[in-house]
């Protein structure tokens, strides 16, 4: 099991501008790979990596992809952005089984689920989404798929609050559980990497058995 050292960052003001944390979390000393290739069928592996942070207010998380497929076109709050050019956060905060997987494409629209599996994941409200900073280098316009070689960033901000499950007022000394992913449901080539290995016969990331852990230091 991987286990991530989460650092803290100091900022000026409580809620800094998303270019700010953009480029502090380009700063950081490493990036962390998600290279985990666990399906022969899908065996195209992208180039990503993410880096993290945290503040007394939020979350910070910040995907590099390069790619050879680029597909965004889900522009809705909740729709299926799996089926695009997607990168995920799955995370559980406390010791109850309830995680939360935030899935956003890459003009950064968002669906955010929770539960403790599959079968029994709900929507969160657009609210509380909406409550979720992002800050993408690919625009907000919508993009049919393209063929080439796609580098682009997506950095988002998490506020404490949107773990409506959960009582998270700080971080630092905290053990959250948590995989990172990246797919492409519907591109020509689909791909499912992972953070942390995933031991299922077939594609499924809604499987907290194979979370890594975060620790917030």
């Amino acid at each position: 099991m991987k286990v991530l050292e989460v650092r803290k960052l100091e900022f000026k003001t409580p809620f800094p501008e998303m270019s700010e944390v953009s480029a502090r979390l380009d700063q950081l000393e490493s990036r962390n790979k998600v290279n985990s290739v666990n399906w022969k069928e899908y065996s195209y592996k992208p180039d990503v990596s993410f880096s993290m942070a945290y503040s007394d207010n939020e979350i910070f998380l910040k995907y590099y992809i390069i790619e050879d497929y680029f597909k965004a076109e889900m522009t809705e709050t909740n729709q299926m952005v799996c089926e695009d050019s997607c990168v995920e956060f799955f995370v559980s905060p406390g010791n109850d089984g309830i995680y939360y997987n935030l899935e956003f494409n890459g003009i950064g629209t968002c669906l955010l689920g929770t539960g403790t599996g599959r079968e029994n994941s709900t929507r969160a409200n657009p609210e509380i989404i909406s409550k979720i900073r992002r800050l993408t280098s690919a625009g907000h316009t919508p993009v049919r798929e393209k063929k080439g070689r796609f580098s682009w960033t997506l950095t988002v901000a998490i506020p404490f609050d949107v773990f409506f499950h959960h009582n998270v007022k700080q971080l630092k000394g905290k053990t959250f559980r948590a995989n990172f992913y990246k797919c492409g449901d519907m591109l020509s080539v689909p791909h499912y990497v992972t953070w942390n290995p995933v031991g299922t016969p077939k594609p499924d990331y809604h499987r907290p058995e194979y979370f890594g852990e975060l620790k917030f230091v």
